[in-house]
């Protein structure tokens, strides 16, 4: 485990210093690794970086001075295996640490390190004993602050749990080839531990989509279900035109595309509309026509519509445990979100024909960049009014926090 332990090291040490992504660095880091490791890697990874504010207070018991950098990151990994991997002795999380501080260049403080996690490990503290939130499910004060004064004391908690939880990862069956029990049968004879769960197929372990058969002849795309939900609450059908502005990497436009409906996915990036292409090639969905385009800008080569999907960037604040470093943004950062993300509504809204939807989503939690966007856009474009509108908030077995808003153009 000690390659392992390092692989993981390299992945933090690339978030922590130069905010990588989480699930790209790691993806990269271990795809040549064996299942056990990836495994192992995964867990202390994702874990140490969700848990960072819980792993510093509790490092902070035994320090007289916070060290910075990689000596840090060494201690967090420490005091994870110590208070939350079980499996790992606390004498393998303690040696196999320190000599890990060898490797990356930290020998002298190797004394130090030993120290903190013997300490750590002899006076153990009881983490569900913390009053504050904050350290107690490792979220800056700041977004516990916002998180309850949008949606009050009594859902708080629940939402911080969730998001501290592991996401259930969802396929979503062809419709062309095979429906929810067929595909299921389909994973389980490949090993895959699974359940058909309504239309869909909840996986919980034992996935591995460049592995996957099924997932190679295009049985099945993996879309969140509250993703899902959403591309299916536009009520598409054969012979609509749908525009999807913000499509990559494109679920929901394969979702829709499977009602028959004639597809336009758009996205800034060409490498990302590369991907749409890829996946609806591998899907069999001939109905979807991928471009490149500048959603803030109006295009006048772009056809009207009888349906839109507006699914534009946001915070990610309801996808936290599917990227755990999204919780340590500072809310300056996303300040200016909720007006490029009423452009973006503002430009879709012309593509659409009279009698048309158009549905506006994110996958954050943060009211400005959803119900207050929409009241800003009805509240300037009379000839729209609201059809439905659901704020969905992480489950421990669901989707993730996701917003919508389907709004109907009149014939005025």
């Amino acid at each position: 485990m000690s390659k392992s332990r390092l692989i993981s090291f390299e992945v933090l040490n690339d978030v922590f210093k130069n905010n990588a992504y989480s699930n790209i660095a790691l993806d990269n880091a271990i795809k040549d690794c064996s299942k056990e490791d990836k495994a192992f890697i995964t867990a202390l990874t994702y874990g140490v970086i969700e848990r960072k504010i819980t792993l510093e207070y509790i490092a902070d018991k035994f320090l007289d001075k916070k060290p910075k950098g990689k000596v840090n990151t060494l201690i967090l990994m420490g005091i994870y295996q110590l208070c939350f991997m079980d499996k790992i002795p606390s004498s393998a999380a303690v040696n196999e640490t320190v000599k890990l501080a060898d490797e990356v260049g930290c020998s002298y403080y190797k004394s130090l390190i030993n120290a903190v996690l013997r300490k750590a490990d002899k006076e153990r503290i009881d983490i569900n004993s913390f009053d504050s939130l904050s350290v107690k499910y490792s979220f800056p004060e700041h977004l516990v602050n916002m998180l309850k004064k949008q949606y009050g004391q009594d859902e708080i908690e629940n939402i911080l749990k969730a998001f501290n939880t592991k996401a259930p990862v969802f396929a979503i069956p062809n419709s062309l080839y095979v429906t929810a029990d067929e595909l299921w049968y389909e994973l389980t004879d490949e090993g895959v531990l699974c359940e058909a769960y309504g239309e869909v197929v909840k996986i919980f372990s034992g996935f591995s989509a460049d592995k996957s058969v099924a997932f190679k002849n295009g049985l099945f795309h993996i879309e969140d279900l509250s993703s899902f939900e959403c591309a299916r609450a536009l009520e598409t059908k054969k012979g609509e035109r749908v525009l999807d502005m913000c499509c990559a990497p494109g679920g929901k436009a394969f979702t829709i595309a499977q009602s028959g409906a004639e597809v336009y996915a758009y996205d800034l990036h060409p490498h990302r509309v590369k991907l749409i292409e890829d996946g609806a090639k591998r899907l069999g969905l001939t109905n979807i026509s991928c471009a490149v385009n500048d959603a803030l800008k109006l295009n006048e080569s772009i056809p009207k519509a009888d349906k839109i999907l507006c699914d534009v960037p946001c915070s990610g604040f309801g996808i936290i445990r599917r990227k755990p470093e999204i919780r340590y943004k500072d809310l300056d950062s996303i300040k200016e979100l909720p007006e490029i993300q009423y452009g973006i509504l503002s430009v879709s809204s012309k593509y659409l024909k009279d009698g048309g939807r158009i549905i506006y989503s994110t996958c954050t939690l943060n009211k400005k960049e959803n119900e207050r966007v929409v009241k800003r856009f009805l509240e300037n474009n009379p000839d729209f009014r609201l059809i439905n509108e659901k704020t969905t908030l992480p489950e421990i077995d669901g989707g993730d926090g996701f917003y919508f808003a389907l709004m109907e153009k009149t014939n005025d």
